[in-house]
């Protein structure tokens, strides 16, 4: 068993809920959060806001998986984050369960 977690604009929400139901995770949660990101180091010409803080409406998910589903999750994934033409991007860890409660 491992913890699937996945952060995502809103936008991409719905792909990610699709992605989750096409590799048969049935229960997942998930829960909006603020994204941030400091860009006081950024080069003025790539600062598109001239803003130092930038906050953003994303989503957070969790869901207890199996290796298979992990493996083909993260591939589709990618997939997408291959074609998506905005700077954002789907993220996605694994993180190994040790021992649970039933």
């Amino acid at each position: 068993m491992k913890l699937l977690i996945i952060t995502a604009v809103q936008e991409f929400g719905l792909e990610v809920k699709k992605q989750l139901k096409e590799n048969g995770v049935q229960t997942y949660s998930y829960r909006e959060v603020t994204g941030f990101r400091d860009s006081t180091m950024d080069a003025v010409e790539t600062n598109w806001f001239a803003t130092e803080m930038n906050e953003t409406t994303s989503l957070l998910f969790f869901a207890f998986v199996t290796e298979q589903q992990t493996e083909s999750i993260l591939l589709e994934l990618n997939r997408f984050n291959l074609t998506c033409e905005v700077h954002s991007k789907i993220h996605a860890s694994i993180v190994p369960i040790e021992k649970t409660t039933n």
